[in-house]
């Protein structure tokens, strides 16, 4: 059970972080309303939400899932691979150390970004990608073995058009991930149910488990079917904005 989330809204200068998507730039305004609709859902779901201020400093810092990773009682700070992030590990130390007072955190030459790390009940799935390197995935499994994990590589920088692994991987309890078609016969997934996302909605694989609740992107009717017929409770979210600057639902919040 998920108790707390850390949240930062996006800064009046959003539309100048990093993005792959070609989807035009996003609106700051109707970005400010989907992120306020997405901390109302966190809230709903029982959990209480922090609230930082915009930081103007770094476009992407909305994005504050990719600055920490928060597993077995501790808090571990990232080391961005995309330079231009680095320094947002620094801004969330103070808000992280109000619940966890000893902070760890990942040491150059290893990079890691948060994205690319999905816990999975005992399970971490940490993806090696262009923004996290094997040194990075090292520390952290190191960091995560003390804690009691079993630790999965899944090397994504073969993959077309996936920027982290949760870009195509969420954890949807009960043994079982939703992913995209590409991932689903990867070995790192044996002993899993897999449920994949339609053709075309590969960005629906980036939804969040909270409290019983499945907060989903809203738009994509085939994906959002075969979860509904699994049992799931869905809450639909607007994150278009995000999409279009490589975030989704997950990227949003740190929760614990």
């Amino acid at each position: 059970m998920y108790r707390h989330a850390i949240v930062r809204p996006p800064g009046s200068n959003f539309a100048f972080g990093l993005t792959t998507a070609n989807l035009g730039r996003p609106d700051y305004g109707p970005a400010l309303n989907q992120h306020e609709q997405y901390c109302q859902a966190l809230e709903r779901c029982g959990i209480t939400v922090t609230m930082l201020d915009a930081d103007e400093s770094f476009p992407d810092g909305t994005f504050v899932e990719d600055v920490a990773v928060i597993a077995g009682g501790r808090a571990i700070l990232t080391h961005p691979g995309a330079p231009s992030r680095q320094g947002e590990t620094v801004q969330i130390q103070g808000p992280l150390r109000r619940f966890f007072p000893h902070l760890s955190d990942i040491q150059p030459p290893a990079t890691l970004e948060g994205g690319d790390v999905c816990e999975a009940g005992a399970d971490v799935f940490i993806g090696i990608s262009e923004r996290t390197n094997h040194e990075g995935s090292r520390q952290l499994s190191e960091f995560l073995g003390q804690a009691g994990y079993s630790v999965r590589i899944v090397d994504i920088r073969a993959i077309p058009g996936i920027l982290h692994l949760k870009s195509g991987l969420a954890f949807l309890g009960e043994n079982r991930l939703l992913v995209w078609d590409v991932l689903a016969s990867l070995r790192a997934f044996e002993g899993y149910e897999i449920v994949r996302a339609a053709p075309s909605e590969e960005y629906a694989a980036n939804c969040v488990l909270v409290n019983g609740i499945l907060l989903f992107a809203k738009g994509f009717p085939v994906t959002e079917k075969k979860l509904r017929d699994l049992g799931y409770n869905l809450e639909l979210l607007d994150v278009s904005e995000f999409q279009k600057m490589d975030g989704g639902l997950s990227c949003l919040s740190l929760r614990f």
